[in-house]
């Protein structure tokens, strides 16, 4: 019995993976929008016949604008401040906000230079994740509506929800640009219903072919409330207006990941990936590349981009965790204060998978509290990661009953998961519904799953609960000689003897004995050689059994009463038609 109390505390490391990797993309963030309220800055005259930046400009092609902006750079000098601002705003529409960066830099340290700089760097330091430089930045610039939306996202990030209030009282509701922002703020804190409000208000406010791309952030919301679909028919207006939006693009791309898989959200990418000729210099595409393929270049790709992009920091744990180094996905989360619900179930599995690793009841407690946080939310309870959480608090709670309604709840749509078939089956025996658990553990289709003796433990179980240990005895026979075979084999021989199926029982006690010469091995081997004999004697085990048991029996010669037992086996067997000298031949003399 103590070894059904060892398994059953066991919460599977791959539970984890149930927790999918988060495909990012630019959130729509309205700082961008307001951006645009300022006109883009204009060549002089006598270039525009040369080289005619504005119409690139005009018709979004940075890539063309900055490649005869750097042109002219060169090969005439031009470094004059209407140029470098042109380029820097080509730059930063481009995302390349480092490169955009470094020009405002050179703009400001100029005598006359336009104070508005110091708001456009801001917004680069923004986007490159350098809120508190960006918040510097902001406050150095005129007093404006763009400089409060600045400030008030970086409160945001930064956390500072007084100054967030004291920014919003300053923010004018009858701006597009403002309206944008709030609702931003509102996305970024998983308001998704109260942001697409907001952008359907102005969309119906204004003319919608001019305010079309607002379509992109309600296609945005939606996606993160799980409607895929809706996100695919929302956006598709704007497509067949830019069908090499960036941002357009990858949204499509999640969202046939989402739906279909990696593959499916790749091949949608090949439109901008075409466009660019290479990811290498874009981290929204780098980042997402390695969802789309299953971690690959994690390693390489994802570090740097931890304090950049919010999901790279969560995909890096997901690989960590994938990849057992569960230490590396403590540290990366240590520090963070969950606020979304995905950073609450990976905090949840962190914190059980290495406190059940270290035997740390804090951890699985604070494990619990994550778990109970999302799954009891309004937002997620009725949600497939809300129930599957709430199944995980239960599973470490150890209140199997509890787990299975919240798994049978979503098993139409997790049924070809391994991880959810792995816990669902554990929960099931745990219940003794072992004819239930059996048909779910082997549909667990992972090899390396089906490797761990938590698994394989639970299945032997099931094998002897439902009346065949034969398959839980082969089970140990493949195993190699560890102290995890040990545990298997005491495991074999409690069930099968509580069962009755003393048989394998007796095979069980036998080689534990032989490993560890115990007397309480001695004991369950002779009485399950005892009861071996009574399933003979009543038609319900084979004669051969009786001479295998009397084998094992006399492995114990020197212990009192085997003689006794031996002979009475013997005796019966000769009385019952067994040739007397066949069977002296086989076992030989006592």
């Amino acid at each position: 019995a103590h070894q059904h109390e060892q398994t059953s505390s066991i919460l599977p490391s791959p539970l984890s993976v149930s927790t999918p990797p988060f495909p990012m993309f630019y959130q729509a963030k309205k700082l961008a929008k307001g951006t645009r309220k300022v006109p883009a800055p204009t060549a002089a005259e006598d270039e525009k016949k040369s080289l005619d930046v504005n119409t690139f400009v005009e018709k979004r092609d940075y890539s063309g604008a900055i490649t005869l902006l750097e042109f002219e750079r060169q090969t005439k000098g031009a470094n004059d401040q209407k140029a470098l601002a042109l380029l820097a705003y080509c730059y930063f529409h481009s995302g390349d906000y480092s490169k955009a960066d470094g020009i405002y830099s050179t703009l400001v340290k100029e005598e006359d230079y336009d104070p508005c700089h110091h708001l456009h760097k801001a917004a680069c330091l923004y986007y490159m994740g350098e809120y508190k430089e960006a918040k510097s930045q902001a406050n150095q610039g005129p007093k404006t509506n763009l400089q409060y939306r600045i400030l008030i996202h970086c409160a945001q990030k930064l956390k500072e929800d007084g100054e967030i209030m004291r920014l919003h009282q300053e923010l004018s509701e009858e701006s597009v640009e403002n309206q944008l922002c709030i609702a931003s703020l509102q996305y970024e804190r998983s308001n998704y219903q109260e942001a697409t409000d907001i952008y359907k208000k102005v969309i119906m406010s204004n003319r919608k072919e001019e305010y079309v791309a607002i379509q992109v952030y309600v296609a945005l919301c939606y996606y993160k409330l799980d409607y895929y679909d809706v996100s695919l028919d929302i956006l598709q207006p704007y497509l067949q207006t830019d069908p090499t939006s960036l941002t357009a693009v990858n949204l499509k791309a999640c969202n046939h990941y989402k739906l279909y898989d990696g593959k499916a959200g790749e091949n949608e990418l090949k439109v901008v990936l075409d466009a660019l000729g290479s990811a290498s210099d874009n981290m929204m595409i780098k980042h997402n590349l390695v969802v789309f393929r299953s971690g690959e270049n994690a390693l390489k790709v994802l570090p740097p981009l931890v304090d950049i992009i919010p999901e790279a920091r969560l995909n890096l744990v997901i690989y960590h965790l994938r990849n057992e180094d569960i230490q590396e996905a403590f540290d990366l989360l240590e520090k963070v204060e969950p606020t979304t619900p995905q950073e609450y179930i990976l905090k949840g599995v962190v914190h059980a998978t290495l406190g059940q690793e270290t035997e740390n009841s804090e951890m699985l407690k604070l494990a619990q509290q994550f778990f109970q946080l999302v799954g009891g939310s309004a937002s997620e309870c009725d949600t497939i990661p809300g129930r599957q959480c709430m199944a995980s608090c239960f599973f470490l709670y150890k209140q199997f009953e509890d787990v299975l309604i919240y798994l049978k709840s979503v098993k139409d749509f997790s049924f070809n998961d391994p991880i959810f078939n792995y816990n669902y089956g554990i929960a099931q025996a745990s219940c003794q519904q072992y004819k239930e658990a059996e048909e779910s553990l082997l549909l667990v289709t992972n090899e390396k799953f089906r490797q761990e003796y938590t698994y394989l433990s639970w299945l032997a179980r099931c094998f002897i609960m439902n009346g065949k240990p034969r398959d839980a005895w082969e089970l140990y026979l493949k195993m190699e000689s560890n102290s995890e075979s040990f545990s298997m084999l005491t495991l074999i021989a409690n069930d099968c003897y509580k069962v009755g199926e003393f048989y394998y029982s007796a095979k069980a006690f036998d080689v534990l004995e032989r490993l560890d010469p115990s007397p309480d091995y001695w004991e369950g081997k002779r009485g399950a050689c005892c009861g071996i004999f009574q399933q003979v004697i009543s038609g319900k085990a084979p004669n051969q059994h009786l001479l295998d048991a009397i084998v094992m029996l006399k492995g114990n010669s020197n212990s009192p009463h085997v003689s006794f037992i031996v002979d009475v086996m013997k005796k019966w067997a000769a009385d019952h038609g067994m040739n007397s000298e066949a069977i002296d031949d086989e076992l030989g003399p006592m």
